[in-house]
């Protein structure tokens, strides 16, 4: 069924009675041209797959439900304010991806460009924030680099003279905005399913079947599924996964907490972020603050975090914003990042003949999910990365290539 306001008018005078499952429960296959472990990125990969390439004996399998992962365990930022030209690109990709999402999918999904500022405390970095927005701009990117009274207009209940961090200006690109997660999750859920892919829930990789040098299939839960070509899109936990592969990997799993508060009225309308710490809110539509900050110190496969990060996230809210102080804070949940060593994504081929890794997102997971599918669709159909995504191949630490977009070095929990 094509979701309309026709179809949403004759519904509703039915009583609503006659809305169709949104996607299948199917039993798996003996086997498929393509396995895709993960019920994220590898959601996007399967439908731009039977879109744009016609295959669609595709399976994505997916430990618990479709949404239980990363992809629902963010706080929906979307933008594509980096600095370095490769990421850039691919996230700018992203973003006019995430565009014409809801009329692709035809599914709401809520994207809400309402504008990210990029809040700068002194003059240095004020200068690092101008190299960026002149980079972006000169890669066809929105980039306004706003003086303290502009900020002010946006912000005019911050910490504007706070002693130790004094708000000097922000970065603001105006496309920028969020998305609702599980829309997005249900949205390609939907469309890939309407395309013959089959999407089985509750199914976990225990394994690898490899002969010669070739992957044969998946070992899982739910039995033996056969496959020609094998995907990995499982983030956090793609060094467990690749483990069972034989595939040692650079990168580390960190827990990354995230918070809500009760609802309020109005307050801020586009996404912040704390120049001099790391936190970044948002305002959701039910009026409750979304918000975020810094990864946990150690290695943790926990969907769950720590008390010391609570501390350090509030009281960078709280040096940006006081008057949130007595806000109550309703639920918090966590997400597993897989850490690259230089704070880039992770797109090739392995040295298995039909494994293909999608991993190292960092930070850059669910914005990226769009872009993600789409390029990494195309490395499995045609065996080859695309040019946006070729910078990102596994080789690039052996040649020295590092893709290091804070310029920290290569120590995951900096990136």
């Amino acid at each position: 069924m094509r979701y309309s306001a026709f179809s949403l008018l004759k519904q509703g005078l039915a009583g609503n009675r006659g809305w169709g499952q949104a996607w299948r429960k199917p039993e798996p296959k003996p086997a498929y041209d393509v396995v895709i472990v993960g019920g994220g990125h590898g959601l996007a990969t399967a439908y731009y797959l039977a879109k744009q390439y016609g295959i669609t004996n595709v399976a994505v399998l997916e430990k618990s439900y479709l949404g239980s992962g990363n992809i629902g365990r963010n706080t929906t930022i979307i933008r594509s304010n980096y600095l370095l030209p490769a990421n850039t690109a691919f996230y700018e990709r992203s973003m006019k991806l995430w565009e014409g999402l809801a009329q692709e999918l035809n599914f709401n999904t809520m994207v809400s460009q309402r504008g990210i500022l990029n809040v700068f405390h002194s003059d240095p970095q004020r200068n690092a924030y101008a190299r960026r927005g002149n980079a972006m701009r000169l890669a066809g990117v929105d980039a306004e680099l706003l003086t303290r009274d502009q900020v002010r207009d946006y912000l005019p209940f911050a910490d504007f003279d706070n002693a130790r961090f004094p708000i000097r200006g922000a970065l603001m690109q105006r496309r920028g905005g969020t998305v609702r997660h599980d829309a997005v999750v249900w949205g390609y859920a939907r469309a890939a399913d309407a395309l013959g892919v089959d999407i089985i829930e509750n199914c976990e990789v225990t394994g690898f079947r490899i002969e010669q040098g070739s992957i044969k299939g998946v070992e899982t839960t739910r039995g033996y599924i056969g496959a020609s070509k094998v995907g990995l899109a499982v983030a956090g936990s793609t060094s467990r996964v690749a483990a069972l592969a034989g595939l040692r990997l650079p990168i580390e799993a960190h827990v990354i907490q995230a918070f809500v508060t009760e609802g309020i009225k109005p307050l801020i309308d586009q996404v912040v972020t704390f120049g001099a710490g790391h936190f970044y809110v948002s305002q959701s539509d039910k009026g409750g603050l979304v918000f975020g900050g810094d990864v946990d110190g150690y290695n943790s496969y926990a969907q769950r975090g720590n008390l010391p990060v609570v501390e350090d996230v509030a009281e960078g809210g709280l040096a940006l914003f006081p008057n949130l102080a007595r806000l109550r804070v309703l639920r918090s949940w966590a997400g597993l990042l897989d850490m690259s060593m230089d704070g880039s994504p992770i797109f090739d081929r392995t040295d298995i003949a039909g494994l293909y890794l999608n991993c190292g997102w960092c930070y850059g997971g669910f914005k990226a999910t769009p872009a993600s599918g789409e390029a990494f669709a195309h490395l499995i159909a045609k065996d080859e990365p695309s040019d946006l995504i070729r910078p990102f191949r596994l080789d690039r630490y052996r040649q020295g290539a590092v893709l290091d977009e804070k310029g920290m070095g290569a120590q995951t929990n900096l990136h």
